[in-house]
């Protein structure tokens, strides 16, 4: 299957280069490009495509905005949106995060990195695994206090989703999950659909900002690098 593929930046030259990498792989197809905001939103809503590469400063609507419109608009329900940026600890990037935005790409990412990020944000596993993603994420909630309304959320959750739920937020794999409470791998990937639903979440990125927000992981609690992925491929065990 194709994954097709809109670039959102201001940029002519990253835009380029970025169509010309993912050019290189036959399943991969840059279906549009959108210089702002807003032409992003109306090419993902008619043309629907799999992956938004999406940068955030960009004229008019920003990309933040925009990744909000996208991810929240019913014709682009499965479309999702990885973004630009050029400082990994930017609490622009952590805005996007909160939006919706399935996980961030420096512009200055090798090419062989860009074509797996889309392949896997295509497969529906957000980019959690990069250290730097949870960093980030650390970064911007260790000085704000746990958001009441946060932790009011997660008391939807059953014993047991809480406890899958606070395993996910460390970022363990489903199948390191399925480990850890002795369970099958298949009970694991109906919990954590079950929790996605039930507390409005995209995905996992956004269930780690909400386990931060809500003060149930602290910066430094989140699962070790050698046991959490560490790179961009996808997480086959959602």
């Amino acid at each position: 299957m194709t994954v097709r593929v809109l670039i959102a930046d201001d940029q002519q030259l990253v835009r380029t280069g970025f169509a010309m990498i993912l050019s290189t792989d036959s399943e991969i197809e840059v279906v549009a490009e959108a210089t702002n905001g807003n032409e992003a939103v109306k090419l993902a809503t008619s043309l629907a495509p799999e992956v938004v590469l999406m940068d955030i400063q960009m004229p008019g609507l920003n990309g933040i905005d925009a990744t909000r419109r996208i991810v929240g608009d019913a014709r682009t329900a499965r479309t999702r949106v990885l973004i630009l940026t050029t400082f990994d600890l930017d609490e622009y990037v952590y805005d996007a995060l909160r939006a919706g935005a399935a996980g961030f790409l420096l512009k200055d990412i090798p090419p062989e990195q860009l074509v797996a990020a889309v392949r896997t944000a295509h497969h529906g596993d957000a980019l959690l695994a990069p250290s730097v993603t949870r960093r980030l994420i650390e970064e911007f909630t260790q000085a704000r206090r746990p958001a009441p309304a946060a932790a009011a959320q997660l008391e939807q959750l059953s014993p047991r989703e809480a406890e899958v739920f606070n395993l996910l937020a460390r970022g363990l794999t489903n199948h390191e999950i399925a480990a850890e409470l002795v369970v099958g791998e298949n009970t694991v990937k109906t919990h954590v659909a079950r929790i996605l639903t039930k507390l409005s979440l995209r995905d996992r990125v956004q269930a780690v900002v909400l386990a931060y927000e809500a003060g149930v992981i602290a910066p430094g609690d989140a699962q070790p690098e050698s046991r959490a992925a560490a790179s961009t491929g996808p997480d086959r065990s959602r």
